[in-house]
Protein backbone atom coordinates (compact mmCIF):
# COMPACT_ATOMS: atom_id res chain seq x y z
CA UNK A 1 0.00 0.00 0.00
CA UNK A 2 1.72 3.15 -1.20
CA UNK A 3 0.87 6.76 -0.48
CA UNK A 4 -1.45 8.40 -2.96
CA UNK A 5 0.46 11.61 -3.61
CA UNK A 6 -1.23 14.99 -3.27
CA UNK A 7 -0.14 18.28 -4.83
CA UNK A 8 1.33 20.13 -1.85
CA UNK A 9 2.96 19.60 1.53
CA UNK A 10 3.35 22.35 4.10
CA UNK A 11 6.99 22.49 5.27
CA UNK A 12 8.48 25.05 7.65
CA UNK A 13 6.09 27.84 6.73
CA UNK A 14 5.63 27.19 3.00
CA UNK A 15 3.33 25.18 0.75
CA UNK A 16 5.72 23.26 -1.48
CA UNK A 17 5.09 20.72 -4.29
CA UNK A 18 4.89 17.17 -2.93
CA UNK A 19 8.12 15.93 -4.51
CA UNK A 20 10.06 19.01 -3.39
CA UNK A 21 9.37 18.57 0.34
CA UNK A 22 12.84 17.44 1.43
CA UNK A 23 15.20 17.54 4.42
CA UNK A 24 18.94 17.02 4.82
CA UNK A 25 20.15 13.43 5.32
CA UNK A 26 21.78 14.55 8.60
CA UNK A 27 18.47 15.75 10.00
CA UNK A 28 18.55 14.85 13.69
CA UNK A 29 15.17 13.09 13.62
CA UNK A 30 16.42 10.61 11.01
CA UNK A 31 19.20 9.46 13.31
CA UNK A 32 17.67 9.61 16.79
CA UNK A 33 13.89 9.55 16.39
CA UNK A 34 13.60 13.10 17.72
CA UNK A 35 10.15 13.86 16.37
CA UNK A 36 6.50 13.80 17.40
CA UNK A 37 3.49 13.50 15.14
CA UNK A 38 -0.26 13.13 14.78
CA UNK A 39 -2.62 11.09 12.64
CA UNK A 40 -5.90 12.85 11.84
CA UNK A 41 -8.75 12.17 9.42
CA UNK A 42 -10.99 14.49 7.45
CA UNK A 43 -14.34 13.07 6.32
CA UNK A 44 -16.73 14.18 3.59
CA UNK A 45 -19.77 14.73 5.79
CA UNK A 46 -23.41 15.17 4.82
CA UNK A 47 -23.96 18.07 7.20
CA UNK A 48 -20.73 20.10 7.02
CA UNK A 49 -18.99 19.04 3.82
CA UNK A 50 -15.33 18.16 4.35
CA UNK A 51 -14.69 18.24 8.10
CA UNK A 52 -11.69 17.28 10.24
CA UNK A 53 -12.40 14.92 13.12
CA UNK A 54 -11.36 16.33 16.52
CA UNK A 55 -8.82 18.66 14.98
CA UNK A 56 -8.17 20.80 18.05
CA UNK A 57 -7.70 17.77 20.31
CA UNK A 58 -5.15 16.28 17.92
CA UNK A 59 -3.19 19.52 17.65
CA UNK A 60 -3.22 19.97 21.40
CA UNK A 61 -1.78 16.46 21.79
CA UNK A 62 0.88 17.27 19.18
CA UNK A 63 1.99 20.30 21.20
CA UNK A 64 1.85 18.28 24.43
CA UNK A 65 4.00 15.56 22.84
CA UNK A 66 6.54 18.15 21.74
CA UNK A 67 6.61 19.72 25.22
CA UNK A 68 7.49 16.38 26.82
CA UNK A 69 10.51 16.21 24.50
CA UNK A 70 11.46 19.85 25.15
CA UNK A 71 10.57 20.96 21.63
CA UNK A 72 8.96 24.38 21.39
CA UNK A 73 6.40 24.61 18.60
CA UNK A 74 6.46 28.09 17.04
CA UNK A 75 2.81 27.99 16.00
CA UNK A 76 -0.38 28.24 18.05
CA UNK A 77 -3.13 25.64 17.97
CA UNK A 78 -5.28 28.05 15.97
CA UNK A 79 -2.51 28.72 13.43
CA UNK A 80 -1.91 24.99 12.89
CA UNK A 81 -5.63 24.42 12.44
CA UNK A 82 -5.77 27.07 9.72
CA UNK A 83 -2.68 25.65 7.98
CA UNK A 84 -4.27 22.19 7.89
CA UNK A 85 -7.54 23.48 6.49
CA UNK A 86 -5.75 25.55 3.85
CA UNK A 87 -3.57 22.57 2.90
CA UNK A 88 -6.65 20.40 2.36
CA UNK A 89 -8.19 23.14 0.22
CA UNK A 90 -5.03 23.59 -1.86
CA UNK A 91 -4.97 19.84 -2.49
CA UNK A 92 -8.68 19.89 -3.37
CA UNK A 93 -9.45 16.90 -1.17
CA UNK A 94 -12.84 15.87 0.17
CA UNK A 95 -11.60 13.10 2.47
CA UNK A 96 -8.03 12.58 3.60
CA UNK A 97 -5.54 11.49 6.21
CA UNK A 98 -3.55 14.30 7.83
CA UNK A 99 0.00 13.89 9.14
CA UNK A 100 1.59 16.78 11.10
CA UNK A 101 5.19 16.17 12.21
CA UNK A 102 7.33 18.26 14.54
CA UNK A 103 10.98 17.27 14.29
CA UNK A 104 14.55 18.21 15.17
CA UNK A 105 16.17 19.35 11.95
CA UNK A 106 19.72 19.71 10.62
CA UNK A 107 22.33 21.29 12.88
CA UNK A 108 24.30 18.79 14.93
CA UNK A 109 24.63 15.00 14.91
CA UNK A 110 25.22 14.36 18.60
CA UNK A 111 22.66 12.67 20.81
CA UNK A 112 21.97 16.05 22.40
CA UNK A 113 19.10 17.43 20.31
CA UNK A 114 19.12 20.97 21.67
CA UNK A 115 21.48 22.36 19.02
CA UNK A 116 19.07 21.45 16.22
CA UNK A 117 16.21 23.64 15.02
CA UNK A 118 12.65 22.53 15.69
CA UNK A 119 10.89 22.23 12.34
CA UNK A 120 7.40 21.22 11.27
CA UNK A 121 5.68 19.69 8.27
CA UNK A 122 2.10 18.72 7.44
CA UNK A 123 1.01 16.35 4.67
CA UNK A 124 -2.46 15.24 3.54
CA UNK A 125 -3.47 12.42 1.22
CA UNK A 126 -6.33 10.07 0.40
CA UNK A 127 -6.33 6.91 2.51
CA UNK A 128 -8.83 4.05 2.81
CA UNK A 129 -9.20 1.22 5.31
CA UNK A 130 -5.92 0.90 7.24
CA UNK A 131 -6.17 -2.81 7.99
CA UNK A 132 -7.33 -3.83 4.53
CA UNK A 133 -10.47 -3.82 2.44
CA UNK A 134 -13.41 -5.37 4.25
CA UNK A 135 -11.75 -5.25 7.68
CA UNK A 136 -14.44 -2.98 9.14
CA UNK A 137 -17.15 -5.55 8.36
CA UNK A 138 -15.34 -8.87 8.52
CA UNK A 139 -12.77 -8.26 11.23
CA UNK A 140 -9.09 -9.15 11.33
CA UNK A 141 -6.90 -11.96 12.63
CA UNK A 142 -4.24 -10.87 15.12
CA UNK A 143 -1.62 -12.32 17.45
CA UNK A 144 -0.17 -11.48 20.82
CA UNK A 145 3.25 -10.09 20.02
CA UNK A 146 6.46 -11.35 21.59
CA UNK A 147 7.49 -7.69 21.81
CA UNK A 148 6.35 -5.84 24.94
CA UNK A 149 5.42 -2.18 25.12
CA UNK A 150 7.95 0.02 26.88
CA UNK A 151 7.97 0.12 30.66
CA UNK A 152 6.84 3.28 32.45
CA UNK A 153 9.61 5.83 32.89
CA UNK A 154 11.61 4.49 29.94
CA UNK A 155 9.81 6.17 27.03
CA UNK A 156 6.89 8.53 27.67
CA UNK A 157 3.84 6.68 26.34
CA UNK A 158 1.72 9.83 26.58
CA UNK A 159 3.83 11.43 23.84
CA UNK A 160 3.11 10.35 20.27
CA UNK A 161 6.80 10.26 19.46
CA UNK A 162 8.31 8.64 16.38
CA UNK A 163 10.79 6.82 18.64
CA UNK A 164 7.93 4.84 20.20
CA UNK A 165 7.03 3.51 16.78
CA UNK A 166 10.27 1.57 16.46
CA UNK A 167 8.56 -0.74 18.96
CA UNK A 168 5.34 -0.57 16.95
CA UNK A 169 7.20 -1.56 13.76
CA UNK A 170 8.57 -4.69 15.45
CA UNK A 171 5.06 -5.65 16.56
CA UNK A 172 3.63 -5.06 13.09
CA UNK A 173 6.39 -6.84 11.16
CA UNK A 174 6.26 -9.88 13.43
CA UNK A 175 2.50 -10.21 13.01
CA UNK A 176 2.76 -9.98 9.22
CA UNK A 177 5.63 -12.48 9.15
CA UNK A 178 3.44 -15.00 10.99
CA UNK A 179 0.47 -14.46 8.69
CA UNK A 180 -1.60 -12.12 10.83
CA UNK A 181 -2.84 -8.61 10.06
CA UNK A 182 -1.86 -7.01 13.35
CA UNK A 183 -0.30 -7.67 16.74
CA UNK A 184 -1.32 -6.83 20.29
CA UNK A 185 1.49 -5.91 22.66
CA UNK A 186 1.58 -6.69 26.35
CA UNK A 187 3.15 -4.58 29.06
CA UNK A 188 6.36 -5.63 30.79
CA UNK A 189 4.06 -7.14 33.45
CA UNK A 190 2.31 -9.30 30.86
CA UNK A 191 -0.95 -7.33 30.75
CA UNK A 192 -2.76 -6.12 27.63
CA UNK A 193 -1.46 -2.79 26.31
CA UNK A 194 -2.45 -1.96 22.71
CA UNK A 195 -1.95 -2.82 19.06
CA UNK A 196 0.98 -1.49 17.05
CA UNK A 197 -1.03 1.64 16.27
CA UNK A 198 -4.46 1.21 17.85
CA UNK A 199 -6.11 0.90 21.24
CA UNK A 200 -7.94 -2.28 22.27
CA UNK A 201 -11.44 -2.83 23.68
CA UNK A 202 -12.98 -6.13 24.81
CA UNK A 203 -16.63 -7.02 25.49
CA UNK A 204 -17.75 -9.61 28.04
CA UNK A 205 -21.39 -10.12 29.08
CA UNK A 206 -22.37 -6.71 27.73
CA UNK A 207 -19.66 -4.79 29.63
CA UNK A 208 -16.84 -3.15 27.67
CA UNK A 209 -13.26 -3.12 28.99
CA UNK A 210 -10.12 -1.27 27.89
CA UNK A 211 -6.62 -0.86 29.39
CA UNK A 212 -5.95 2.34 31.39
CA UNK A 213 -3.33 4.97 30.60
CA UNK A 214 -0.79 3.55 33.05
CA UNK A 215 -0.44 0.38 30.96
CA UNK A 216 1.95 2.21 28.60
CA UNK A 217 -0.74 3.01 26.03
CA UNK A 218 -1.12 6.09 23.90
CA UNK A 219 -4.12 8.11 25.14
CA UNK A 220 -5.92 7.76 21.84
CA UNK A 221 -8.32 10.48 20.75
CA UNK A 222 -10.45 7.91 18.94
CA UNK A 223 -10.31 5.84 22.15
CA UNK A 224 -11.67 8.81 24.08
CA UNK A 225 -14.36 9.29 21.42
CA UNK A 226 -15.43 5.65 21.65
CA UNK A 227 -15.66 5.82 25.44
CA UNK A 228 -17.94 8.85 25.09
CA UNK A 229 -20.04 7.03 22.48
CA UNK A 230 -20.33 3.92 24.67
CA UNK A 231 -21.62 6.01 27.56
CA UNK A 232 -24.01 7.87 25.25
CA UNK A 233 -25.43 4.52 24.11
CA UNK A 234 -26.09 3.62 27.74
CA UNK A 235 -23.47 0.88 27.97
CA UNK A 236 -20.84 0.38 30.67
CA UNK A 237 -17.13 0.83 29.98
CA UNK A 238 -14.43 -0.01 32.52
CA UNK A 239 -10.77 1.01 32.25
CA UNK A 240 -8.88 -1.81 33.93
CA UNK A 241 -5.75 -3.98 33.56
CA UNK A 242 -6.45 -7.13 31.54
CA UNK A 243 -4.50 -10.40 31.27
CA UNK A 244 -4.05 -11.68 27.73
CA UNK A 245 -6.33 -14.65 28.29
CA UNK A 246 -9.24 -12.32 28.98
CA UNK A 247 -9.13 -11.42 25.28
CA UNK A 248 -9.46 -15.11 24.32
CA UNK A 249 -12.70 -15.52 26.28
CA UNK A 250 -14.19 -12.14 25.41
CA UNK A 251 -17.42 -12.07 23.44
CA UNK A 252 -16.03 -9.33 21.19
CA UNK A 253 -12.71 -7.53 20.76
CA UNK A 254 -12.02 -4.51 18.57
CA UNK A 255 -9.34 -1.97 17.70
CA UNK A 256 -9.91 1.78 17.64
CA UNK A 257 -7.68 4.50 16.23
CA UNK A 258 -7.53 7.27 13.65
CA UNK A 259 -6.26 4.87 10.99
CA UNK A 260 -8.14 1.71 12.04
CA UNK A 261 -11.30 3.64 13.09
CA UNK A 262 -13.39 0.83 14.71
CA UNK A 263 -12.14 -2.55 13.46
CA UNK A 264 -13.45 -5.89 14.81
CA UNK A 265 -10.98 -8.61 15.79
CA UNK A 266 -12.22 -12.06 14.79
CA UNK A 267 -9.37 -14.17 16.17
CA UNK A 268 -6.35 -13.83 18.46
CA UNK A 269 -3.53 -16.40 18.29
CA UNK A 270 -5.89 -18.45 16.10
CA UNK A 271 -8.46 -18.57 18.91
CA UNK A 272 -11.83 -17.49 17.58
CA UNK A 273 -13.36 -14.50 19.34
CA UNK A 274 -17.09 -15.00 19.96
CA UNK A 275 -18.55 -16.56 16.83
CA UNK A 276 -15.71 -15.25 14.67
CA UNK A 277 -17.72 -12.38 13.22
CA UNK A 278 -18.27 -8.73 14.04
CA UNK A 279 -20.26 -8.69 17.27
CA UNK A 280 -23.47 -6.73 17.86
CA UNK A 281 -21.93 -4.28 20.33
CA UNK A 282 -18.96 -3.58 18.05
CA UNK A 283 -21.35 -3.03 15.16
CA UNK A 284 -23.52 -0.69 17.24
CA UNK A 285 -20.50 1.39 18.26
CA UNK A 286 -19.22 1.37 14.67
CA UNK A 287 -22.52 2.63 13.30
CA UNK A 288 -22.74 5.43 15.85
CA UNK A 289 -19.13 6.48 15.26
CA UNK A 290 -19.49 6.57 11.46
CA UNK A 291 -22.85 8.31 11.66
CA UNK A 292 -21.18 11.12 13.61
CA UNK A 293 -18.02 11.44 11.51
CA UNK A 294 -19.97 11.28 8.25
CA UNK A 295 -22.39 13.95 9.43
CA UNK A 296 -25.42 11.67 9.37
CA UNK A 297 -26.16 12.48 13.01
CA UNK A 298 -25.93 15.70 14.94
CA UNK A 299 -22.38 16.58 15.99
CA UNK A 300 -23.38 16.92 19.62
CA UNK A 301 -19.81 16.60 20.87
CA UNK A 302 -18.49 19.34 18.58
CA UNK A 303 -15.97 16.99 16.99
CA UNK A 304 -16.15 18.17 13.34
CA UNK A 305 -14.27 21.20 12.01
CA UNK A 306 -15.48 22.27 8.53
CA UNK A 307 -12.77 22.88 5.90
CA UNK A 308 -14.68 24.51 3.03
CA UNK A 309 -16.66 27.06 5.02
Amino acid sequence: MGIKESKYIWLSGEFVPWKEAKVHVLTHALHYGSAVFEGIRAYNTKSKGTAVFRLRDHIRRLIDSAKIYRMEVQYTIEEIEEIIKELIRKNELRECYIRPLVFRGYGDVGVNPLNNPVEMMIAVWEWGEYLGEGALENGVDVMISSWSRMAPNTFPALSKATANYANAQLIKMESLEYGFIEGIALTVDGLVAEGSAANVFAVRDGVIYTPPFYESILPGITRDSIIKIIKKLGMQVIETPMPREFLYIADEVFFVGTASEVTPIRSIDKIRIGDGHRGPITEKIQKEFFAIVHGEKEDEFGWLTPVYE
